[in-house]
């Protein structure tokens, strides 16, 4: 195993924990931004671009007849064949968390169509589903198995959102562990199956899933309501004849106490686990090997590559599985860089024979994302949600990176995510609704001193009554910092009277003479 640290060149900034990497036909496609996908590049998708140690990100485009995909972090995502001897790869990606930290029920089917001038054009389109359909989620895996020709889509584990009933203020977007049911979707038609067993008593979420023919091994994962990693293994057998499918689960030994790993393939039936947790805010350093012969699995300790200091210090990692045995690592930067939000990235390449040639027989998925750290960080909110762009935009240099990083808004100045006052305790890792009115940003006022500025009203103490009254009158208001000031401004201060320049006196009229009758008959007859 050989490690490599690279540096991104352009976007950065949208490398967070919960993105999904996608593999077409050896182009790797980056998908789930922090933030709703900007004017420059409407899609929110970007190819991978890796070379020399150097990553860029180039907008990709969609085409006409595609429906809209949403940047979704944390969703279940797999790869989809219509039959073992297609060659045609398509992606399916189910659930996961908008920008807007809402969840996602629906079901996407992503896949290239055209491929020219190292421009790759995708058609998504959206799978309605009917029949016992399972509820939004995301930190859940996608599967697809076959079976006597037949193929169907196995979902299972994830979190969700308490119910609307059982929420507070306090706990208001606080998350749950989704019931452990498996559910079963026929692609074709869209109907969906939910099946129980005695075996699955928890539902799993941020587990390692892999799947081989009619077999599904689930691997590990985090359960909120104990909050612990069991190192459990089942396995799910479906068999597919005319009638009503056949579902099995079966408890192996052997386990792995992990969440959020990341897996890749190295071979046909040989996979690499690497990274995840095995305590709260604990790395797991070790890597495994997963073999998958004759419906026998075998997990084994493998070498480790020579972790850096700056991942072994590090308490946060998260990453996804480029495809061809490598794995993208992320880890949080130190504070001497100017970016809040920069991250250090390596590339890791696992040993195995040529995957490209090997036969696509096996798939696999995992939720490759930082968990618990990773499952508090709230979306940034963007005030435009513009995908008007043409899809032509982008064509051009290829080497030009159409996507300008400064068209991005400065949530540090504008948004909601800022330091409000020198006692600002709002923390964008892990905000939680503070008054029943606020869902997805804390509630802010406006203080009207000087130029104004914005407040958190938690920061401020209000209470929710005169927060609400603030909300509906145009009354002034001031923050804490400001009041004592604020006092003096409503207070007009006396000033000295204005001095008055006294006005000049009139100069008096000279007294208007009255000419009698007798005397304009005397002047009358001097001048005659």
């Amino acid at each position: 195993m050989s490690l490599h640290m690279i540096t991104v060149n352009n976007n950065a900034s949208l490398i967070q924990p919960g993105f999904s990497l996608m593999n077409f036909d050896g182009q790797v496609f980056f998908f789930g931004q922090k933030g709703w996908p900007k004017r420059s590049c409407p899609t929110g998708v970007f190819l991978f671009d890796v070379k020399r140690n150097q990553l860029k990100l180039k907008p990709a485009s969609f085409s006409k007849d595609s429906c809209y995909l949403p940047p979704l972090r944390y969703p279940a995502t797999c790869t989809y064949q219509s039959s073992l001897e297609s060659e045609k790869v398509q992606y399916i990606i189910h659930g996961g968390k908008t920008p807007n930290n809402e969840l996602s029920d629906k079901i996407y089917i992503m896949s290239a169509i055209c491929k020219n001038n190292k421009k790759v054009t995708f058609r998504c389109t959206e799978k309605e589903l009917v029949g016992d359909v399972p509820e939004a989620r995301y930190g859940h895996t996608i599967d697809v198995v076959y079976s006597r020709g037949k193929s169907r889509c196995v979902i299972f584990g994830g979190r969700s959102y308490m119910p609307s009933a059982q929420r507070t203020t306090e706990k208001w977007n606080s998350v749950i562990d989704c019931s452990p049911y498996v559910f079963l979707m026929d692609f074709e038609f869209g109907c969906c199956t939910s099946y129980t067993f005695p075996e699955l008593q928890d539902g799993l979420s941020f587990h390692v899933s892999i799947a081989r023919n009619d077999t599904i091994y689930i691997l590990g994962g985090h359960c909120l309501t104990n909050n612990s990693r069991p190192p459990s293994l089942y396995r799910l057998k479906v068999d597919l004849p005319l009638g009503s499918p056949a579902v099995s689960c079966t408890v192996l030994p052997g386990g792995v106490s992990i969440s959020s790993a990341i897996l890749t393939k190295t071979k046909n039936n040989e996979f690499v686990i690497v990274g995840g947790y095995q305590l709260e805010n604990q790395k797991r350093m070790v890597c495994n090997i997963v073999t998958i012969e004759d419906n026998k699995i075998e997990i084994q300790d493998m070498e480790t590559p020579d972790w850096t200091p700056d991942i072994k210090h590090s308490k946060l990692w998260f990453g996804s599985s480029m495809g061809n045995g490598t794995v993208f690592l992320g880890i949080p930067g130190d504070n001497k860089q100017t970016m809040s939000d920069a991250h250090y990235f390596y590339i890791l390449k696992c040993d195995g024979d040529d995957p490209i040639a090997e036969e696509q027989a096996t798939f696999s998925c995992s939720q490759t994302s930082a968990e618990d750290p990773g499952d508090s960080t709230p979306f940034e909110d963007s005030e435009e949600f513009c995908f008007s762009a043409e899809i032509n935009s982008f064509d051009g240099d290829d080497d030009i990176d159409t996507y300008n990083e400064d068209d991005e808004e400065d949530e540090s100045e504008t948004g909601y995510w800022i330091i409000c006052c020198p006692t600002c305790d709002v923390d964008i890792n892990t905000w939680v609704p503070f008054y029943s009115t606020e869902l997805n940003k804390p509630a802010m006022i406006y203080c009207s001193h000087g130029d104004g500025h914005w407040v958190h009203a938690q920061c401020m103490n209000l209470a929710e009554q005169l927060l609400i009254r603030l909300s509906e009158g145009s009354s002034k208001y001031f923050c804490n910092e400001h009041v004592e000031m604020a006092r003096g401004l409503q207070t007009p201060k006396k000033t000295l009277p204005l001095k008055r320049t006294p006005l000049k006196p009139l100069r008096k009229k000279a007294p208007v003479k009255i000419i009698t009758p007798a005397k304009k008959s005397f002047f009358r007859k001097l001048f005659d």
